[in-house]
């Protein structure tokens, strides 16, 4: 299982979102810190929730990171949030 998948299988567990993106942007990053031959290190995750509800901006990024905590240990060098509550500008 590719680290796109695996990041958005941890997503819809954690959250049950009604919608989600994960883009992996690694090729954006060639020659940067952290980008290995291959990608999947940098990734863009866009997704709307019920979960983010009367959450801050802070919150909502702190619960993203905690369901991928084994991701941003290990592969992951950089992930780009975006997590917005039902109803809220995207």
């Amino acid at each position: 299982m590719s680290t796109k998948e695996t990041i958005t299988n941890k997503l819809r567990e954690a959250f049950t979102p009604e919608s989600l993106d994960v883009t992996d942007e690694s090729h954006l990053h060639e020659g940067h810190a952290g980008h290995r031959p291959g990608g999947e290190t940098h990734f863009s995750v866009y997704i709307v929730s019920p979960a983010f509800k009367g959450k801050s901006r802070v919150e909502r990024h702190r619960m993203i990171n905690a369901a991928l905590a084994g991701e941003l240990a290990g592969s992951v060098h950089a992930l780009a949030i975006k997590a917005h509550a039902p109803g809220e500008p995207g």
